[in-house]
Order: structure tokens, then C-alpha cells, then sequence
């Protein structure tokens, strides 16, 4: 039997970096429509649902095609609220009130990747039913590395963050490392039930170029998206 794939994106009404972000424009849409339209793209996702604890965020969210079957706590979208009890709380919320009980996997799609495709969301989900995994999270290639051009400071003085076993003297010498994004995650809802956190269990990752991993933190990166989006041709329009 097709597991039963649920998509969610977690979008609260608070945000230091940029205020009121998930509901910045980018190309003329919400941060918020892009994930929507990203994940009702994906043909593993059955449904799409926000949580979130802004009234007008669920609004937005209605309006472009998501489904918003409950308001978030308040105590689970505060500033130092992990996100993974966000998760936690929406899982059993739709399995106590959903038509269809049992949840296989969940997948958060963040609003502050609008450049991710729906190619991506699906790749994590292929990649957690093929394999052992808990979670498969998304990475991209690092600009920098820890092993060569990365530095630690202790009294002005400066130190590797970690040290090679051997000598370097060229980046591509060094272990391949990766940045983690905010692309997609693919979690069994099991594990998200019992466990405290991602990396408890068994950890999976896809590769997503660095074009599409953009993670919207600053008004830079807004910016930057703007560019990369008018570059590819625009943006989806739900």
C-alpha cells in the first residue's frame, strides 16, 4: 500500500532576522506560496498543511491552496520553541483528527528555500522509503571547510577546526563536507513521536545544487533570491 506522505510547512508569525518573513514577497509571491506550490507539486505528498500561529498566515496559506486544519500553540512558536515539538505536535494533531489515522512520513518543506523544486521534496521521500533511514535532510556543497580554511581563535592565535591527519595544501585535498539546508526533511512520524531531536537516529542526506539551497535568513538573501529567480525565468503562480 502507497504510504500515506503528508507535507508541512511550519511558518510562525515571529522572526527576528526578517520581520514578518514568511510572508515577504519574493518575485512577486509569499515565501509562503513558494513552499506551498513546491509541495503540492510533489507527487509523494497526499496533502499539504500549515502550522502556524498567525491568523494571517493561515489565511495566506488558504488562499494558496494549503490546508491549515489548526493553529499552532503559542507556546510552540515562540523564539526558543525547537521546531522538531512543532512537528511533533502536528502529527498527532492529524492523526487525532484526520479521516486517515496513521501517519508514514512526514515531510517539512520551510518557506526560506523558495528556489527548491519539487524534484527535491521528492528526492527525500524516495530516498527515506528505499532505505533504513529516520530523516533524510537536505545538504549542499560548503564553500568552506573545517579541515582546511576554517579557523578557531583562543587568545588571538589561530587553529584549524580540526585538525587534518596529514598535511593539506589543497582545498580539494581535503574530506568532502556539506552545509545542511532548509530544501525539504522526510521524517517516518514514528520517529518524530519518539525521539528528541534529528540527528537520534539514523540520518540520510540529498545533495541539492547550491542555486537551489538558498536559505532566506537576511535582507541580503532576499535580495539574492530576487536575482536567482528572475534569472531562472521566474517563479511558479498558484
Amino acid at each position: 500500500m502507497k504510504p500515506h506522505v503528508v507535507g508541512a510547512i511550519f511558518a510562525r508569525g515571529g522572526s527576528k532576522g526578517i520581520p514578518r518573513k514568511n510572508l515577504r514577497l519574493l518575485d512577486g509571491l509569499p515565501l509562503l506560496a513558494h513552499a506551498i506550490a513546491a509541495a503540492k507539486d510533489a507527487k509523494w505528498l497526499e496533502r499539504v498543511v500549515v502550522s502556524s500561529d498567525d491568523p494571517e498566515i493561515a489565511e495566506v496559506a488558504r488562499r494558496h491552496g494549503a490546508e491549515v486544519p489548526f493553529l499552532r500553540p503559542a507556546e510552540l512558536a515562540a523564539d526558543d520553541a525547537p521546531e522538531w515539538l512543532a512537528w511533533r505536535h502536528a502529527v498527532r494533531t492529524l492523526e487525532a483528527t484526520g479521516e486517515r489515522l496513521k501517519i508514514d512520513v512526514l515531510v517539512a518543506v520551510p518557506t526560506t528555500s523558495p528556489l527548491r523544486v519539487a524534484g527535491d521534496v521528492d528526492a527525500c521521500v524516495e530516498a527515506l522509503l528505499e532505505s533504513d533511514a529516520d530523516v533524510v535532510i537536505t545538504v549542499t556543497p560548503a564553500a568552506r571547510s573545517p579541515y582546511y580554511n576554517m579557523v578557531v581563535l583562543n587568545d588571538g592565535y589561530a587553529r584549524p577546526v580540526i585538525h587534518p591527519s596529514g598535511p593539506l595544501h589543497r582545498r580539494q585535498d581535503a574530506p568532502s563536507v556539506f552545509d545542511m539546508t532548509t530544501v525539504a526533511y522526510a521524517a517516518r512520524a514514528g520517529y518524530v513521536v519518539s525521539a528528541e531531536g534529528l540527528f537520534d537516529g539514523k540520518v540520510r542526506a540529498v545533495v541539492v545544487p547550491r542555486e537551489r539551497a538558498l536559505d532566506i535568513d537576511t535582507e541580503l538573501d532576499l535580495e539574492i533570491a530576487e536575482f536567482l529567480a528572475h534569472r531562472s525565468g521566474g517563479s511558479r503562480r498558484p
